[in-house]
């Protein structure tokens, strides 16, 4: 099992300075629907980083819509050529698809469309993410940030549909919490899920509230996950937090 932290590339070195396995940038940071001159530099800054950067998240741009009256195929389809690409470059393998205002359905707009519209999406970018050997992790979201896709399950389901060998699962014990998700989905969804994001009360870091993350532990380990687990929280203090953070999962996990 790795553990590692989402954050921005500018966070590397503190990070691998307190002993995490990896870093998880965004891919928007990435830009890119930039120019591949724009992009040199910022590829550099990744290259320079002292942590692998090993997933992604937020993939899309909130006005990047994928479902809706107003979905721009061609754009969707060039955006996911060079994100992904750029990705792989910087040496990541898996990308979170969360992106709830990219995805979200507009007010009335029918549900069977968004979920159509949905399906065909990750269509293209498994297009492009099979022969990279990237996965794609859907990612649920709490009903306060998404109105589809709110559940374990829910992205299983999406994930079967499509049938792909680059799309699969996240959990995310934050929004599972926020919407009173059982924690078992976890263990009943194992075979699917491929990546991991924690917080605790508040969506603050791990170790400072009190999500029961015995129960969260126990069930990941019955599962047999053996993947990587990402802190998604807010921070007071990142450079403190994030060492403690990481003293707390340790010992949860038992990782000496």
């Amino acid at each position: 099992m790795k553990l590692g932290c989402c954050a921005g590339i500018e966070k590397a070195s503190i990070l691998y300075q307190a002993g995490y396995d990896f870093i998880e940038c965004t891919v928007v940071s990435l830009q890119p629907e930039a120019s591949e001159a724009e992009f040199k530099s910022i590829l550099r800054t990744y290259e320079e980083s002292p942590i692998p950067v090993e997933a992604c998240n937020i993939l899309l741009p909130g006005d990047l819509k994928i479902v809706g009256e107003q979905v721009n195929t061609e754009r969707i389809k060039n955006y996911l050529s060079s994100a992904l690409e750029r990705v792989k470059r910087i040496g990541a393998d898996t990308i979170v698809f969360g992106s709830g205002g990219a995805r979200s359905l507009p007010d009335g707009f029918s549900r069977v469309k968004g979920e159509e519209q949905i399906v065909q999406f990750l269509h293209l970018a498994a297009d492009v993410a099979d022969p990279l050997d990237l996965t794609i992790v859907i990612e649920p979201l709490n009903r306060k940030e998404s109105n589809i896709i709110n559940s374990v399950p829910e992205a299983v389901k999406f994930a079967e549909k499509v049938n792909r060998k680059s799309i699969k699962a996240l959990a995310d014990f934050y929004h599972m919490d926020e919407d009173s998700e059982p924690l078992t989905h976890i263990y009943e969804h194992k075979d699917f899920i491929k990546h991991i994001h924690v917080a605790d009360s508040g969506r603050f870091s791990p170790g400072t509230g009190s999500y029961p993350y015995s129960d969260f532990v126990n069930l990941v380990q019955q599962s047999s996950y053996n993947g990587r687990i990402s802190i998604e929280c807010k921070w007071n203090d990142f450079e403190t937090e994030v060492k403690q953070s990481l003293l707390y999962l340790k010992g949860q996990f038992r990782i000496a």
